[in-house]
């Protein structure tokens, strides 16, 4: 059953617009909810705000998740994506961030102002 659920969240996803956070959020939490490791993704969303396209970029440990803007700008560029969201789950089922998550989204809003395209959120 789990697996059929996140085909359909998967088809929702490449529907959606994002209008607030907790569009994502919504939208990736049957994906998230599955995994035992943690994992960060990129969407991809045009001008408008409508996704484009979902990638996981990192596959970590239970705990750890390193990523590097590279991985997150070069997928976007390469989609010609207007903005980018980022999202990863925490396996150990608490939400609250983490230092390493904090600096991993200033590194990425900072990259993203260097070449045009804007971090919009990182669920």
């Amino acid at each position: 059953l789990s697996e059929f659920a996140v085909r359909i969240a998967e088809s929702r996803l490449h529907e959606a617009v994002i209008r607030q956070p907790n569009d994502l959020a919504i939208l990736l939490m049957p994906y998230f909810r599955q995994l035992a490791h943690e994992e960060f993704v990129v969407v991809l969303v045009d001008t408008k705000n409508n996704v484009l396209s979902k990638r996981t970029v990192f596959r970590g440990s239970l705990n750890a998740s390193i990523v590097h803007p590279r991985e997150v700008f070069k997928y976007a560029i390469r989609h010609s994506a207007a903005a980018v969201l980022v999202a990863h789950n925490h396996p150990s089922g608490d939400p609250t961030p983490s230092r390493e998550d904090i600096d991993v989204t200033r590194r990425l809003v900072e990259a993203g102002k260097i070449i045009g395209i804007e971090v919009l959120d990182h669920v």
